[in-house]
């Protein structure tokens, strides 16, 4: 798909560019979960995302440096947070070595650089450890493209961000979009201003102050939506429900009350839990039970929808052929509590199989449906969840604002 958003214009395409022994900065987002004891890679999404362009500069002779962030180190060198082990999972991967240099400014970095040959990939440390980064320093800026001849976003998690590797160093050296970040605002752009209806948004997640902007994006364009997570409490509450010992926002309710209003008036149909499943204590999964009803009772605590619920949105989803997902129906990491999350996985896996448009965009969306074993049959999956829901929302994208069109 080729088609981007009516309102954010075509980005230039890195491939327009002359690559050959050019050194190309390409901002990538490694954001990716380690495991705590040995710091290896968990989840290698992300560094699968971006190896379509990074085969294509490996094959047209460019020198490939790779900046990233991880984690939130706040300005400091936190070995918890270095991208040293992201080095050889990516080298895994993309089947060549892939060094590694331990800062990404200064001489450890320019010397780095200075011993690519074509067709070499260095991964640079965490962008982070410098607190200009996030203070989008125009110096910090330079710095990163004095290594350089050119730049390529590739980030799409970070472009919602103005940083100085996001937003600073576009106007420094000649920049264009990678593939991912191409993909990216195609596929969001079409759900965006031209979806093919019914469209369906379903959003879970834990707090509805998380989600305001997104939640009133979407009243204005879908047919369905679904509120699943813990956000839909809230909800519940504004409806005059009981929620027990569940997670509520007292001071959204009438944010929700206003919403459920401008959805009647709409004529939307907004899907909140029939039913769920409840808990007293969360490590206790033994002693949950199924609610008959909407209301929690007292002393209890929803984890998950009920199997009511499933079965009240499985049609809207079945007869959709625009679906966006963002944010869980439930405490999915713990098995006991994931069956809601897996039934609309998988409802929305069948719905993409016969034709329908399924965007998943949100790190736990992203986890989710990879528990459920269906990520190839989604439609697309983003790489950014907050970025994805602003580019919804209509907000501008620094990172993205900063390339030139195409």
């Amino acid at each position: 798909m080729t088609v981007a958003s009516a309102t954010t214009p075509k980005r230039k395409s890195f491939r327009s560019l002359s690559l050959e022994g050019k050194r190309v900065l390409v901002r990538v987002d490694y954001n990716v979960p380690l495991d705590k004891a040995t710091g290896q890679v968990t989840d290698d999404a992300r560094l699968r995302a971006s190896l379509p362009t990074l085969r294509y500069l490996r094959e047209k002779k460019a020198k490939i440096i790779l900046i990233a962030h991880l984690g939130r180190p706040k300005g400091t060198v936190n070995p918890k947070y270095t991208l040293k082990n992201v080095a050889p999972a990516l080298s895994k991967l993309i089947g060549a070595p892939v060094a590694f240099a331990e800062d990404c400014v200064g001489p450890k970095a320019a010397e780095a650089v200075a011993k690519l040959n074509p067709g070499d990939i260095v991964l640079l440390e965490n962008l982070r450890y410098h607190p200009e980064e996030e203070k989008n320093d125009v110096d910090f800026a330079k710095k990163l493209a004095s290594l350089a001849d050119l730049f390529v976003q590739e980030a799409f998690g970070a472009v919602h961000r103005a940083h100085a590797s996001t937003s600073a160093i576009a106007s420094l050296l000649p920049a264009a979009a990678g593939d991912l970040l191409d993909k990216e605002l195609s596929f969001l752009g079409t759900v965006k201003s031209n979806p093919v209806r019914p469209y369906v948004a379903l959003v879970g997640g834990a707090k509805v102050s998380d989600k305001i902007g997104i939640v009133d994006t979407f009243i204005n364009q879908v047919d369905t939506l679904f509120i699943g997570g813990a956000m839909a409490y809230t909800f519940l509450k504004a409806q005059g429900k009981e929620v027990g010992d569940s997670l509520l926002e007292a001071e959204q309710v009438e944010f929700c009350k206003g919403v459920l209003a401008k959805a009647q008036a709409r004529n939307v149909n907004v899907v909140l839990p029939l039913d769920h499943v409840v808990v007293q204590e969360i490590d206790k999964p033994e002693a949950a039970k199924t609610t008959t009803d909407a209301n929690v009772p007292a002393g209890w605590k929803g984890v998950d929808v009920g199997p009511k619920t499933v079965e009240a949105i499985k049609p809207a989803i079945a007869s959709a052929k625009t679906i966006f997902w963002n944010g869980p129906a439930g405490i999915f990491e713990m098995e006991p509590y994931s069956k809601g999350t897996m039934a609309i996985a998988h409802a929305i896996a069948d719905a993409a199989t016969k034709g329908a448009t399924a965007v998943v965009g949100g790190g736990d969306s992203v986890a989710a449906v990879a528990k459920a074993g269906v990520s190839d049959k989604m439609t697309f999956i983003s790489t950014g969840g907050g970025a994805s829901m602003e580019f919804l929302e209509g907000k501008d994208l620094p990172g993205v604002k900063a390339l030139p069109e195409g």
